[in-house]
This record gives structure tokens, C-alpha cells and sequence, in this order.
């Protein structure tokens, strides 16, 4: 009977890595289907609507974008909608996260408190903002004119559709990067500001050569996070504007979306994921080498 339990042991211990790893493999398999399922359909000449016409176009999809104005909007719009939303969150999320820093019970309460828009769906908080903002009975439209701007558009001008959707990211998102920025600045090391203090440093250069150095790749891993999804935005400008007025916000997403349901145009909606992938990947890429410089430089300095 021994003899016959020690293999059966051995292998099951042989096989524990392999069952361990089965439900990253099946999320693998899950993201790797879809991917290759539209890296395929981008290569097509495929339309709903005209399903005969169905073929092989291999880049053709990719050259059309070269010469397309449109294309080169949406491009210009998603990565000026990423550039507002991430800076204006992490300069924001910082600011809160320093006002908080010290552990009280005040400062843990209000933490918790600036947390509830987090817990909003975003597609729901912008509709919440569509509501506040109407030009008719919106409360913010009515803040506004006791301010003295009167028929302040909002989201329906082409001037300020894009500050409308960058406030309802800010206000839904500014608490992701103020909880990650508050438990980084709460993990550093207390000793240098102890030092600081004892030897008269003046706050500001405690904050840029001592707190902000630290603290960066805490701001690299929040930026990354945010500049993932914000480029890929679609919930809070889809159920706002739809992408106009006109093609103002006509982000990656969106006029993907636009190109499939609207236009049946599976090859070019593919096409556009597919690009907008490959700027997620690159962008992503390069905060992913900033954040191991960081690492290194660390391991060195210890």
C-alpha cells in the first residue's frame, strides 16, 4: 500500500502547478479569442448590411485611415481627453492626498466620504451630470447664472463639450488616484521628514526633493491605471454626447462603436480597436520602463 501511495502523491504534487495556472490560462484563452477574432475582422472588407461583398483587404482598412481626416481627429481627441483627465486627476488626487495624509479619524472619515463617486458606474454619473447640466432645469446650469453666465451650453457646444466630459471624469475617478497617491504617501519612510524637520527644511523642498521623488512610482502606477482607461473612454462620453456635438468627441470608443452599430462597417470598426491597441500597448510599455528605471535606481541608492 505504501508503495503505491508515494506515486500517486508524486503526482498529484506534479500536477498542482498546472491546476493552479488553469484559471489564468482560461482568462487567457478568454482575452486571446476576441483579440485574434478582430485582429481577422480588421483585415476585411466586411459590412452588415452587405454581407456579399465580404473579403480580404489585408491592410486595406489601416491605409484608408492614412488619408482620413476623421481618423486623425479621433486621434487628436483621445489623446487630448487622456492628457486633460489624467493630469487634472493626479494634480487634484495629490493635493487631497496631502491634505490627508496624518491618520485621524476626521482625515479617515473624509477619505471613505470622497470615495462615493468611485462607487457610481460611470455610464450612471453621467447621466446624473446630463441631468445637472440641462440648459432648462439643470441645479449646475442655475449655479451658473447666479454666477452671472448665462446659456452656458454645456455639453450641447462644441467650445465646452469637452470641459463638461473631462468634469464628470474628474469627479468620478479623482478618488482612484487620491486612495492609491494616500496609501503611498502613508507607506514612506518617516525618518527623512523627521530629519527635515528637525533641521528647519523648508516645506517646499521637502515636498520636491524628498516627498515627490519617492512617491513617483506611486504616480506611475496611478497614471497607468487612468491613462489605460481613459483612452478607452466610452461610458461617460457615449451616454453624454454620443461623440458630438458633431465629431468633437469622437474619442476611439466611441466612433468605433459608431462604425459597427450605425454604419455596420465591421472592418473598420475592428481596425480602430486594433490601432487603439497598439497606442494602449506602446503608451502602457513605455510607463511600465519609466516605473522599472525607478526600481533599479532604488536598488541601487540602497
Amino acid at each position: 500500500m505504501t508503495d503505491i501511495a508515494v506515486p500517486a502523491r508524486r503526482r498529484r504534487v506534479q500536477l498542482l502547478p498546472y491546476l493552479l495556472s488553469l484559471p489564468a490560462l482560461l482568462v487567457c484563452i478568454g482575452i486571446l479569442v476576441p483579440f485574434v477574432t478582430a485582429a481577422y475582422y480588421s483585415l476585411l472588407r466586411f459590412r452588415l448590411n452587405m454581407p456579399a461583398m465580404k473579403g480580404f483587404i489585408w491592410f486595406g482598412n489601416y491605409q484608408a485611415f492614412l488619408t482620413d481626416s476623421e481618423f486623425w481627429n479621433t486621434v487628436r481627441v483621445s489623446l487630448l481627453y487622456t492628457a486633460l483627465t489624467v493630469g487634472v486627476e493626479l494634480v487634484l488626487g495629490l493635493g487631497i492626498a496631502m491634505l490627508l495624509q496624518k491618520q485621524t479619524r476626521l482625515n479617515n472619515l473624509v477619505s471613505i466620504l470622497l470615495l462615493l463617486p468611485l462607487m457610481t458606474a460611470p455610464a450612471l454619473a453621467a447621466l446624473m451630470w446630463k441631468l445637472m447640466t440641462n440648459p432648462n432645469f439643470g441645479v449646475l446650469s442655475y449655479l451658473v447664472q447666479l454666477m452671472g453666465v448665462h446659456d452656458f451650453k454645456w455639453a450641447s457646444s462644441p467650445n465646452s463639450a469637452l470641459f463638461t466630459v473631462v468634469l464628470v471624469d474628474v469627479w468620478v475617478y479623482t478618488p482612484f488616484i487620491m486612495i492609491l497617491l494616500l496609501a503611498g504617501l502613508r507607506s514612506l519612510p518617516k525618518q527623512p521628514f523627521e530629519a527635515a524637520a528637525l533641521d528647519g527644511v523648508p516645506r517646499r523642498f521637502v515636498f520636491f526633493r524628498i516627498t515627490l521623488p519617492m512617491l513617483t512610482p506611486y504616480i506611475i502606477t496611478a497614471s497607468l491605471f487612468r491613462l489605460l482607461d481613459s483612452i478607452q473612454q466610452f461610458d461617460i462620453i457615449y451616454p453624454m454626447t454620443q461623440g458630438g456635438p458633431g465629431n468633437t468627441l469622437l474619442v476611439f470608443q466611441v466612433r468605433a462603436y459608431l462604425e459597427f452599430y450605425q454604419y455596420t462597417n465591421v472592418g473598420r470598426s475592428t481596425a480602430l480597436l486594433m490601432i487603439l491597441w497598439a497606442i494602449t500597448y506602446a503608451l502602457s510599455n513605455l510607463f511600465i520602463k519609466q516605473w522599472l528605471k525607478l526600481r533599479e535606481r532604488a536598488r541601487g541608492l540602497a
